[in-house]
């Protein structure tokens, strides 16, 4: 089980933005079914919210979107693009938490309440899969710069030379 929890210290932005595209699709397509086809189809933020943590505690090993984006997708796409890991791992928790109110919203027999926080995760994944601005990472960005995150949970973010470094790894 120690080798299977843990998420990785760097991640490759390619399969990073590989995931945040298939959240894109599964968002969209939701919310369509959802607004179309009845909300009924919107049981479907349930796997979602699973692949978020599973994504959170173990990166990609437990993900099928992970493993997709990690093993099928981000090798054609080039030479891997490293960057820190925590920050990503914090916008993964982000989904988890927005996907998980969905879905809580949708128990309560709130349906448009998940359908607004299913555009939310339009709105992100979309940000992050087309143009590669990842807003759960701004927000740990500016936790760091305020001292609520300590800089010791991510060295990369806290010394720009460590990230260069990792960049080019």
């Amino acid at each position: 089980m120690a080798g299977i929890i843990g998420f990785p210290n760097s991640v490759n932005e390619k399969a990073a933005r590989t995931v945040a595209g298939g959240v894109l699709v599964l968002s969209i397509a939701t919310l369509l079914l959802s607004v179309t086809a009845g909300t009924a189809w919107l049981w479907i933020v349930a796997p979602m919210a699973l692949g978020f943590y599973a994504r959170v505690l173990t990166g990609p090993k437990l993900s099928p979107l992970g493993q997709l984006a990690t093993r099928a997708v981000a090798p054609r796409l080039g030479e891997p693009r490293l960057v820190a890991g925590p920050p990503k791992r914090f916008a993964q928790a982000i989904g988890a938490t927005v996907t998980t109110a969905a879905g809580v919203f949708l128990a309560a027999g709130h349906p448009l309440g998940a359908q607004v926080l299913l555009g939310l995760m339009v709105i992100a994944a979309g940000l992050e899969s087309i143009a590669g601005y990842c807003i759960g990472c701004k927000i740990f960005a500016g936790l760091m710069r305020f001292g609520v995150i300590p800089e010791e949970v991510c060295a990369a973010c806290a010394d720009i030379s460590l990230r260069h470094k990792s960049v080019n790894a």
